[in-house]
């Protein structure tokens, strides 16, 4: 009887275990930030500024104007995948910018409005 018991407390502290270390790694994985809206700045300027100009108003034809919100109205990460994979005559930035640098150009982006 005694075994008995002892295995069933054996049982139900490895699946206790198990558990937290499930969720402690599931609670670390998430990592988040603050945006560096500095830092998309300067990365929007080098990048994106030749297109869609310094203060956000397209000066090439058919490149969205975010000044006017233009886009703006996705959610971050629809516009993250878009910057990542291009668009029409917009390059692609996977490889070229992190998703954090493109999350920062983002969080830069609904600052000219």
């Amino acid at each position: 009887m005694i075994s008995i018991i002892r295995t069933r407390n054996i049982r139900r502290h490895s699946k206790l275990q198990l558990l937290a270390t499930l969720l402690l790694a599931l609670g670390s994985s998430e990592v988040s930030y603050a945006a560096d809206m500095i830092k998309g700045g300067n990365l929007y300027a080098a990048h994106c500024a030749a297109c869609h100009g310094a203060s956000g108003v397209s000066v090439m034809p058919g490149a969205p104007s975010f000044a006017r919100s233009e886009r703006l109205l996705q959610p971050d990460m629809a516009l993250l995948a878009t910057i990542k994979s291009g668009k029409k005559i917009m390059p692609a930035f996977q490889g070229v910018l992190s998703d954090r640098d493109i999350l920062d150009v983002i969080a830069y982006l609904r600052t000219l409005n």
